[in-house]
């Protein structure tokens, strides 16, 4: 993944982790694009960062993802980089079935479903670039699930598995497949107790780790940054090992 002269599309680039590195790419000289549902988050974003372009995208509308494709490609043909981050995560409680059922489906359409209609959208297009990269955002959830969050862990597991055959077969062509990994974050992913957790990693952080991961490594399959280890490389420790390891990380995540 090359670092500058790039037209870069970001959705959810208007918070968290989207908007991290949505500033960072945008100070590297990229023409960056945020996407979100929020306008006035994506008004705040831009306005802080002159040159920064938006435009609206609900990721859960199969309509709104064809519309918006053919807008972004007719106003941005130079559009070579894509990072699907939107994403939402809410806890569920299994027992409550079906209660829970319509927050489950809205996480896989977002989650899942999304960043696959989009990548169909925009594929075409990237195959006309010299040179073309999708970044898929998952999580260390997707390797090590967190209990209450069951549908939002499984969309990131299919998105870490989409992302490999993508990425094999798409080795033929000039379109790169590249996964980021973020751990727990401190963003407002699950509300503002979550952007002042303490176990959390700092945003500022992470994004700086992030960049520097993007510079040293730039043929990185996966990028990791160190906190997230232990949930990545959990079940390489072998199943036991992996039990524990599942069973300590909920049993403190819920304390």
């Amino acid at each position: 993944m090359k670092m500058t002269d790039n037209t870069i599309l970001i959705t959810g680039g208007g918070s968290g982790i989207g908007r991290g590195l949505a500033e960072a790419l945008h100070k590297l000289g990229n023409q960056v694009i945020i996407a979100g549902r929020g306008q006035k988050t994506l008004d705040e974003t831009i306005a802080a960062n002159p040159g920064m372009k938006s435009v609206t995208l609900d990721v859960s509308d199969p309509k709104s993802i064809q519309s918006f494709a053919a807008q972004v490609t007719k106003d941005f043909p130079t559009l070579n980089l894509i990072i699907n981050n939107a994403g939402i995560m809410r806890p569920e409680n299994l027992l409550e079935a079906p209660n829970y059922l319509s927050d489950a489906e809205a996480i896989v359409t977002t989650n899942l479903l999304g960043p696959i209609r989009l990548t169909a959208a925009l594929l075409p297009t990237l195959q006309k670039q010299p040179r073309a990269t999708i970044m898929n955002v998952s999580s260390g959830l997707a390797f090590v699930p967190l209990a209450m969050t069951p549908t939002y862990c499984a969309t990131k597991a299919a998105i870490h598995s989409y992302t490999q055959s993508l990425r094999y077969q798409l080795k033929a062509t000039k379109v790169e497949v590249v996964e980021l990994i973020p751990p727990y974050v401190q963003t407002t992913l699950m509300g503002d107790q979550q952007a002042e957790d303490p176990r959390a990693m700092p945003l500022k952080e992470f994004i700086e780790e992030v960049m520097s991961l993007l510079k040293s490594q730039p043929d990185a399959k996966e990028v990791c940054v160190k906190t997230v280890y232990p949930l990545r490389f959990s079940a390489e420790q072998g199943q036991e090992n992996y039990e524990n390891f599942f069973n300590q990380f909920n049993d403190a995540m819920h304390s």
